[in-house]
Parts: structure tokens; sequence; C-alpha cells
């Protein structure tokens, strides 16, 4: 039974060669599209914040209960931006439309048409350890603009996607060359 939330990864896994016969394997290339799957550190980091979400509304709910509301609301609402910010680390990445390219920071949102992108390509260059401010040596995926300037660095090899899952980096750097090469043109 296919699972429509794994499209991007679901045709590609059965044949590395598909790659090149379409960029994406969906059917709406008009929608914005994350061309690989979050990865299993991404997915954990966002498992924990919404735990710890439900207790602080669980607090939130005792504390109301007790007669307290004004500290019941400042819970709730604490809450309610941990439940964000989990939602908004999952959308962390790099999607894809006939549009454009979007990157998607954990506070900010860049979008560029592709007119305006000049080149994406794999490049070895020392990068940040699950965006920790430490660096080791890995590969990165290096979008750079027609003016010349570069997109902040967003999918590595040591990022929360692709930690210790090499051939899934290299999949999705060649899904999105792919599909800025077709789109570019």
């Amino acid at each position: 039974m296919p699972l429509p939330f794994l499209t991007a990864d679901r045709d590609l896994d059965l044949d590395p060669g598909a790659v090149d016969a379409a960029a994406l394997p969906h059917d709406e290339p008009g929608h914005w599209r994350r061309p690989y799957r979050p990865g299993p550190w991404r997915v954990g980091a966002a498992a924990v914040l919404l735990l710890l979400a439900s207790f602080v509304l669980l607090s939130a709910m005792i504390i109301a209960m007790a007669g307290s509301l004004p500290g019941a609301a400042v819970c709730a609402l604490v809450g309610a931006l941990m439940i964000a910010l989990a939602l908004r680390l999952l959308r962390v990445g790099l999607w894809v439309s006939a549009q454009g390219l979007r990157q998607v920071n954990l506070l900010r949102t860049v979008t560029e048409p592709w007119s305006a992108v000049a080149s994406v390509r794999t490049r070895q260059q020392p990068v940040r350890w699950l965006g920790l401010p430490r660096t080791v040596q890995g590969q990165a995926l290096v979008i750079e603009r027609t003016g010349g300037e570069r997109l902040r660095t967003l999918v590595t090899d040591h990022n929360g996607d692709f930690l210790s899952r090499p051939e899934a980096f290299e999949r999705a750097a060649d899904v999105l060359e792919a599909w800025a090469a077709e789109h570019r043109d």
C-alpha cells in the first residue's frame, strides 16, 4: 500500500536511474513538494517537542482547575508555541515546484523563481553537524543565484535529514539538481 506522504522517495527507491526520467515522481508539478523525507533526527526532535508540549498543556489544565487562570493561560501559550515550533521544525528544508525553489528555515522562508537560480550542485566543504555550531567536513547542496550570491546552505549530509544516511543525501541532491536543470531552461 503506497503512503502518500512518501511520494518523493517511493518511486526513486525502486529505480535509482529514475532521476533522469522525471525530476520528481508526482503528478502535480505546480504544488510545493519536498523531494526527500524528513530524517529521523528531525522527526525525533519534533516528537520530543510535542511530548513536552503535551506535559505543558496538561499542567495548564491542572493549573486552571486549581483556580489560577493567568498561570494556566501562560502555560497554554507556552504549549501552543512548542507545538508551532515542532511543526515548523518538520517543514524545514528545500521545497520545489514549477514556480521555483523554496528554502524553509526555522524562522524565515526564501522563495526564488527558477529564473533567479544559476546553479544547484553538491560541494565538499565544512558543514554544521545537526545544525549545531560544531563543523565537520562533508557535502553540502549549494544553490547560487544569478546575481552571484548563494542561498544559505540548508541541505548537507550531516543535517537532521541526512545524518548517517549518505544514500538518501545523494538521491535528494540528484533529484534537486535534475529538477533545477529541468525548470531553469
